[in-house]
């Protein structure tokens, strides 16, 4: 069992966990993630990027938006709570070396998973950028934690609630034209992900993007976080999470994504009116 050790809400429905996993706290890297099991018996397994971790500690922060059913019941733990199942650190970490100056888009919850992918690539000896975008200011998160070691910070909200009122291929798109961006990373919607890699395609930019696909086993043996990059199939659990931004096939991906929707939305209706009545 893991315990979880600390828990903050970010925002209305993000949450911030703090969990026991010595083994895995030793060995992650950034960009790795692992998959989490809330029922012991029957739950529903889901993938969580590493958000970041103490090895010294021994505990690995988590972020979860409350939106499914596994969740939602994730968001109801507290302090003193477990987790049953923890596998990881999986997929492969992130290719970090000294580039240049590096822009790091992190749009919604995908700031977090954004953290130690940043802080990667500084301590690396590179310049580096960050974009935090999301709805409104009360879903921005990690810009604090972002602040104490990137070069500089832009935060952007759909309505103009904070930062700038822009979507983050604005300022990403004025970056490139400088001439300065030698890498670009994005993490967030795969319609997000889709629009940076249209952005830095025109200048030639590399641009890596972090796929969170449905996801089930998390060693390749289902296929069902199957996507296509470059005209050929691969697992984003083994062969990902990140990939070539201007070679994924984000239609197909985003179209595989919506298989399981009507399912989920009754699963998740179920567990709200199993908590309505429990709070009755």
């Amino acid at each position: 069992m893991f315990k979880i050790i600390e828990k903050k809400q970010l925002s209305q429905d993000v949450f911030y966990f703090r969990v026991n996993c010595p083994e895995i706290a030793a060995s992650r890297k950034p960009g790795q993630f692992v998959i989490i099991q809330v029922d012991e018996e029957f739950g529903e397994r889901v993938p969580l990027t590493i958000a970041d971790a103490s090895a010294e500690e021994g505990w690995i922060a988590l972020i979860a938006q409350a939106v499914g059913a596994t969740t939602i019941k994730l968001s109801r733990l507290n302090v003193g709570d477990s987790l049953p199942v923890v596998l990881g650190p999986l997929g492969k970490p992130t290719h970090i070396e000294k580039v240049g100056t590096v822009v790091c888009v992190g749009g919604g919850i995908g700031a977090a998973p954004m953290h130690p992918i940043a802080q990667g690539y500084k301590a690396a000896g590179n310049k580096v950028i960050v974009i935090i975008g999301a709805r409104n200011k009360e879903l921005i998160i990690f810009e604090e934690e972002m602040k104490k070691f990137a070069d500089e910070v832009i935060v952007v909200t759909d309505d103009g609630s904070y930062g700038q009122k822009a979507l983050v291929t604005e300022p990403l798109k004025k970056l490139c034209e400088s001439g300065e961006v030698n890498e670009v990373v994005a993490i967030g919607p795969p319609i997000m992900m889709k629009f940076c890699a249209e952005t830095t395609r025109p200048f030639g930019i590399h641009t890596v993007v972090s796929l969170n696909t449905i996801m089930i086993d998390g060693t390749g043996m289902c296929g069902g976080c199957r996507v296509t990059v470059g005209g050929e199939t691969k697992f984003v659990c083994v062969d990902g999470p990140e990939f070539d931004g201007h070679k994924v096939d984000f239609n197909n991906m985003m179209s595989r994504m919506k298989a399981f929707k009507e399912a989920e939305d009754e699963h998740r209706c179920r567990i709200k009116e199993q908590i309505e009545k429990g709070e009755k």
